[in-house]
């Protein structure tokens, strides 16, 4: 059961900014040569930022802090109490209830918004029960299966971050919060996608293990806003004392990680580039589908040694197998019930009895799973299938990893591998296409290539979106001349 003390600590997102950073950060912005005449903390804590902001901005005339726990506002006035400084205010207050439009409104100069909001997503907030959380809606406005799965979940930060920028639009005003540095790219995407005002951007990588015990990359980010720019890039820089950056920043309106090595091969991007990388299947019941072949028996999630025909079961590989080269034998096996996505499976009856009767005593795993995508689809369904899934020679990698390594995949005991629905695949008919591709994939302007874009912080680095860029046919061109010069 989780405590009350870690409840808090999620319900908050408690990471309560120590003073040294604080204060690191407010010379970071006085080095920018940031100087508010107003500051605002939005989720004041115990106010070490309140403190760090009135010792280093002597000129500013009003700072303004505002906490919904009481306890820390209690905290706060009682440790600084020596802080007699007429300027500061703190306000007790909830985030997502406060008229922050009317308080930024008040404000006719420069105003900076100051500060570290809570590091955690709304799926954490749901689980404990809080009731710290903005009105539930589809705010990034996800589109079908994005908003029914994983990318309708959240960082509350970001949610707040965007609230932020909107009270800032058309005013000269600075933005600099501690995030996740996902965060930021989420956010600087959000302003690009909704083409809202910004002078300029930069993030100053923190060690988030060292000041707050989490394991996450994390920056400050420092926005600074005015009333018609439209300067969609963010310089990165490797800490608040480097003076080295990259540019992050858009190119057909995708995200590139260092536009500088992007430009350098831009030639091989492809808006349509015709090349199609699917994704392995997906069916969120692993106990029920998947199986390991022990002699020759197959062995559900549950232990169960059961009896089916080998139609419907194919060899499977994990993500992991793929990125660890385990690809030329597996004991894993797959049961795919379509061929293709809204298939019938009633034919399943028919055609191998045995199979369609361990689904029926399973149905009741099988119609409890959560996702709504197999509500309005025949039973037993999956996803991720097609002709592309069946066919004998594959290029894949794993979107979990760190590294660009792609995989040859044959045929397991004469039949087509299967991917977990954390891999990437390439599918083809002809094994001479399948490896004149693996090479082009591994030359090294594709690798250089797909590394300007790939941001290997994300939880997923590697994205179809990313791997459908590549020009194949440009880079086949480029490497026949590269192979000509060299002869």
């Amino acid at each position: 059961m989780i405590s009350n003390a870690h409840k808090a600590k999620i319900e908050y997102g408690d990471f309560q900014t120590p003073p040294e950073l604080a204060e690191m950060v407010c010379r970071k912005l006085i080095e920018l040569d940031i100087n508010p005449k107003f500051i605002i903390e939005p989720t004041c804590g115990i106010g070490n930022f309140i403190e760090a902001a009135a010792n280093y901005f002597p000129s500013a005339s009003q700072i303004i802090g505002v906490e919904i726990n009481q306890s820390y506002l209690t905290e706060f006035r009682a440790k600084h109490q020596f802080l007699h400084d007429e300027r500061c205010e703190v306000k007790h207050g909830d985030f997502f209830d406060f008229d922050w439009t009317s308080l930024i409104n008040k404000f006719n100069h420069r105003v900076l918004v100051l500060g570290n909001f809570p590091w955690v997503t709304n799926s954490q907030q749901g689980t404990i029960g809080s009731e710290n959380l903005p009105k539930k809606s589809n705010f990034q406005k996800h589109a079908g299966l994005d908003a029914l799965t994983g990318k309708s979940n959240f960082d509350i930060s970001e949610w707040m971050l965007i609230k932020a920028i909107h009270w800032l639009q058309n005013r000269d005003a600075t933005l600099a919060m501690l995030c996740k540095t996902s965060v930021a790219r989420k956010l600087l995407n959000y302003i690009h996608s909704n083409k809202l005002n910004l002078a300029s951007c930069a993030t100053y990588k923190i060690d988030a293990k060292k000041y707050f015990g989490a394991n996450v990359d994390a920056c400050l980010l420092v926005c600074e806003f005015d009333s018609s720019s439209h300067n969609y890039f963010c310089d990165v820089f490797s800490s608040l004392a480097s003076s080295e950056f990259h540019r992050i920043g858009y190119q057909n309106n995708l995200l590139i990680k260092d536009i500088d090595s992007f430009n350098k091969l831009s030639n091989l991007y492809a808006v349509k580039s015709g090349t199609k990388w699917r994704s392995g299947v997906k069916h969120d019941c692993s106990n029920v589908m998947e199986f390991r072949k022990i002699d020759n028996l197959f062995v559900n999630g549950f232990g169960e040694s059961v009896q089916l025909e080998e139609t419907y079961l194919f060899p499977l590989l994990k993500g992991s197998d793929v990125a660890q080269n385990r690809i030329h034998a597996t004991n894993r096996y797959i049961l795919v019930t379509q061929k293709f996505i809204g298939e019938s499976t009633e034919t399943i009856k028919d055609i191998a009895p045995k199979t369609w009767d361990y689904l029926e005593d399973n149905a009741q795993y099988l119609n409890n799973r959560k996702s709504k995508i197999y509500h309005q689809n025949p039973r037993f369904s999956v996803f991720g299938v097609g002709d592309y899934s069946f066919k004998p020679w594959k290029i894949a990698i794993c979107g979990l990893y760190k590294k660009l390594d792609f995989r040859l995949i044959g045929e397991i005991a004469n039949k087509s591998v299967i991917f977990d629905d954390t891999v990437y695949f390439l599918s083809f008919e002809n094994e001479g296409v399948a490896r004149k591709t693996f090479e082009l994939l591994n030359s090294s302007a594709a690798i250089s290539f797909y590394s300007s874009m790939v941001f290997w912080d994300e939880k997923r680095p590697i994205k179809s979106s990313i791997l459908n860029c590549l020009n194949l046919a440009v880079l086949a061109d480029l490497e026949y001349l590269t192979a000509d010069a060299r002869r």
